[in-house]
């Protein structure tokens, strides 16, 4: 080793122990987190608080505060922010997870009993509503109806927008399209249901049924589709399209044999996510397919139930504790029919993820 090595390895010691040195431990920050909740329920019981969201907000606000002094003490200020940033983006991840676990929980607990074989496999029909029995298949098979048929619209019509605003859109119309787009992302459900029940229902005459409400959905889906759809047809490398031009092949056949193929795994993802979406909306149900205690398997012909329209019949009724427990049966099996939406668009991207060697 030469005498210039020896004194570089010599001079980044020092530089290295200056890196490393008064650094809190790895279990310090458990550690504050536990010290800072024990202080936030003892603070919330002396002080006579009953709300364990407020023992819970006040833990919180201790662990950033803890956290804080304690790094700036022993690391100083500059790594006393980072830490506080990063303690910042735990306790928004935390307060945006625990409600969603506690709903999910609640429900469980709420549904679990009324969720069965007999549950899933009958219909209101012939059930007094504050009376035992009944299940939910009518609403079931509404739902499942209704939901195919709006997306059998929304899709095809929401990726060949997204394909003309990214392939061949320019100009004054390109900018309409995405203008209007932009206004019925957050457009309200109640509106799209009101448009339909206008058009669809007074002006052109045709009864209350599955298929009205599926046009309103089909409304409510169709940007997100577009959306989706545009921003991964954007993540197609030009190359590849750039590539296919050379070898002569037309822009179209470009688009569907290249261009789709690669962005399938995101734009299936896209409009799974968009089909969990509208499967839970209620206003446009209830405007446009009326609800039915029987089963009607014609979604093109008379009133049709859903199982949003189902949940609210059910809990509407006052002091009916069967009532409420098919409610909330329903609502188990809403979320679970939703949960499992996303579990497939997540299998999906996952199985279609170019590191996946698809």
């Amino acid at each position: 080793m030469t005498a210039a090595t020896t004194s570089v390895t010599a001079d980044a010691r020092p530089l290295s122990r200056s890196l490393t040195a008064n650094r809190l431990p790895k279990w310090a920050p458990a550690a504050v987190a536990v010290g800072s909740i024990a202080l936030g329920c003892g603070i919330g019981a002396v002080g006579g608080l009953e709300s364990h969201l407020q023992w819970g907000l006040i833990s919180a606000v201790l662990f950033l505060l803890i956290s804080y002094g304690v790094s700036a003490q022993v690391e100083g200020r500059r790594q006393a922010k980072d830490r506080f940033a990063t303690s910042v983006v735990w306790v928004a991840f935390i307060l945006a997870v625990v409600p969603l676990i506690s709903l999910t929980v609640y429900t469980v607990q709420q549904g679990i009993g009324v969720v069965n074989g007999n549950f899933l496999s009958h219909s209101m029909k012939g059930v007094i509503a504050s009376g035992p029995g009944g299940g939910i298949y009518h609403a079931l098979l509404g739902t499942m109806q209704q939901v195919a048929l709006a997306t059998a619209m929304a899709a095809p019509v929401g990726l060949l927008t997204a394909v003309y605003l990214v392939e061949y859109g320019r100009g004054t119309l390109a900018k309409t399209v995405t203008f209007f787009v932009d206004v019925m992302t957050g457009i309200p459900s109640i509106v799209a249901g009101l448009f339909v029940l206008s058009l669809w229902n007074i002006a052109l005459g045709f009864s209350y049924s599955g298929f009205s409400g599926s046009l309103a959905l089909a409304i409510l889906m169709m940007p997100v589709v577009v959306r989706s759809t545009e921003e991964m047809l954007k993540l197609v490398p030009n190359e590849l399209r750039e590539a296919s031009y050379a070898l002569g092949v037309p822009k179209w056949k470009t688009i569907l044999r290249i261009v789709l193929p690669t962005a399938i795994g995101g734009i299936t993802t896209g409009v799974m996510l968009a089909v969990a979406r509208i499967t839970g909306e209620t206003a446009p149900v209830l405007m446009l397919v009326f609800g039915a205690d029987a089963i009607n398997s014609n979604p093109f012909d008379g009133p049709q139930q859903s199982l949003p329209m189902y949940i609210w019949q059910q809990y509407s009724v006052v002091n009916n504790d069967f009532g409420y427990a098919r409610a909330w049966g329903a609502a188990l099996v809403l979320i679970a029919f939703v949960m499992g939406l996303n579990l497939i668009a997540r299998g999906i991207a996952r199985w279609r993820s170019p590191k996946g060697g698809h």
